[in-house]
């Protein structure tokens, strides 16, 4: 299937909340694929960024930020039955969003659950609360208020989103593999059989940035290949990870939630002060770091197998992020600023040289060991298949358009994470944007190497366990 074979006509307005890295990077993807004139979009943003783009489209552009006070205000001329609200932003509530799209009759995706302003990072708010395990809570509080509501896609970027439909295919390709016959799983309880069945013990979205450009990290700078604010909102949080059965060691500085499911905790530290080790076919093994996303609570709570009340299977699933050069060494002056965000941001764009982005999942524990199934696209390959995209951001917006077409075939399905839907045909719309997508089995585990300059305290019954992954 060639990248323009996918086309869905829409009849409704589409409007953007947020037009960052991703925003930019999504239109021209929209007014490919989707059939909506360029009239029928309009651009919400606190920034004056994109403004060029969006001329250059014909799409209107409104710089407003929208706040607790002001959004309805502002959105409800703006988005009505049958519209499409696009929600791209930072430090605006997702939770708001969706709740007024869901009472105009309209669709709605998002690429992460957001707070508004300020709710990461509040000092006088409990870590906990800081979590996206809480936030994920009061998101899917919102089923309970309506059945046959229009759909809201939470989470559907490329990690959330992608990776959620990446885990199935893998599990189904382990499965062929081993001579495991996976059946045609289609409900919840299926899928988290199968991966009990074939013996997952972790789940890693394992993701190296090698992009490089030529304009140097400035000191005083955050460099990133994506979206700095929400890159540093979420590496402020507290490291989070879904907490699988089969571990032995629960972290000194971990906590457990006392509402919900429990399948996740999160440890006293931002998530980007924590590196957990991975691996990945091209970088092979590195430190990665352990910084929050949804998917990681998602993936533990849908592969949960129960007996009765009782919890007998469950995977442990976190992100292992290792960002491009000039972004690790933003965080490194970032974490030496006691997490003040440095004076001047920049998304690397037009002066990267070279480099891929090689994003998957790393599924582990299994007869043959560990499976890697992903994304390694190119900034060569990314810039010939879209404009206003990096190899990063070219993942995360084919993703989420994927996403939205999903929801505008699916249209009254309510409130949906990644992991609920039909991971075909998010798969079959992406796949032309991904560059080279990979499986490959490595004997790889965390213990590689591990006690030869230095004694450690490792648990070599059992590699997997988080103990031997995390780097303390």
């Amino acid at each position: 299937m060639s990248r323009h074979e996918v086309h869905v006509n829409f009849g409704g307005r589409i409007v953007f909340v947020g037009f960052g890295s991703i925003g930019q990077g999504i239109l021209p993807l929209i007014l490919r694929h989707i059939g909506t004139s360029a009239d029928r979009i309009t651009i919400l943003t606190a920034e004056d960024a994109g403004h060029e783009e969006a001329e250059h489209f014909g799409v209107t552009f409104i710089k407003t930020a929208l706040t607790r006070d002001n959004y309805r205000r502002t959105l409800e001329p703006l988005v009505s039955a049958g519209d499409f609200l696009l929600n791209l932003s930072v430090d605006v509530s997702s939770v708001a969003l969706v709740e007024l799209a869901r009472e105009r009759g309209a669709l709605y995706l998002d690429t992460c659950i957001e707070p508004w302003a300020g709710g990461y990072v509040d000092p006088n708010a409990s870590v906990e609360s800081r979590s996206n395990y809480s936030m994920r809570l009061d998101a899917l509080k919102l089923r309970d208020r309506a059945t046959g509501a229009p759909t809201a896609v939470l989470t559907h970027g490329a990690n959330p989103g992608l990776v959620s439909h990446l885990v199935k295919q893998a599990l189904m390709n382990i499965a062929q593999d081993t001579d495991v016959d996976a059946g045609a799983p289609s409900s919840r309880a299926d899928w988290a059989k199968l991966a009990q069945r074939l013996g997952i013990k972790v789940i890693h979205i394992a993701e190296r940035d090698t992009q490089v450009a030529n304009v140097p990290k400035e000191p005083n700078e955050f460099v990133n290949t994506w979206s700095v604010d929400g890159f540093v909102s979420e590496g402020a949080q507290p490291a989070e990870l879904g907490w699988g059965t089969h571990e032995r060691h629960f972290p000194a500085d971990g906590g457990r939630h006392e509402a919900g499911s429990g399948c996740a905790i999160y440890l006293n530290r931002p998530g980007a002060s924590t590196r957990v080790r991975t691996w990945t076919p091209q970088a092979g093994h590195f430190h990665g770091f352990l910084i929050t996303h949804s998917e990681a609570i998602s993936l533990a709570d849908y592969y949960t197998v129960k007996e009765g009340d009782r919890v007998v299977y469950r995977p442990t699933a976190h992100y292992a992020y290792h960002p491009c050069d000039s972004a690790v060494l933003s965080v490194h002056e970032f974490a030496g600023r006691n997490w003040r965000l440095q004076d001047r941001k920049r998304i690397m764009l037009n002066e990267i040289t070279k480099g891929i982005d090689e994003l998957g999942v790393l599924l582990a524990g299994h007869e043959k060991n560990a499976y890697w199934y992903g994304s390694q696209l190119s900034i060569e390959e990314a810039r010939l298949l879209a404009p206003f995209n990096s190899a990063t951001s070219l993942q995360v917006t084919s993703a989420a358009l994927s996403g939205m077409i999903w929801a505008m075939e699916n249209p009254k399905r309510g409130v949906v994470e990644p992991d609920e839907m039909d991971f075909r045909r998010p798969l079959e719309i992406c796949k032309p944007y991904l560059g080279t997508v990979v499986g490959e089995y490595t004997d790889w585990t965390p213990l590689h190497q591990r006690g030869e300059l230095f004694a450690e305290d490792l648990d070599t019954s059992d590699p997997w366990q988080f103990k031997n992954v995390r780097v303390v």
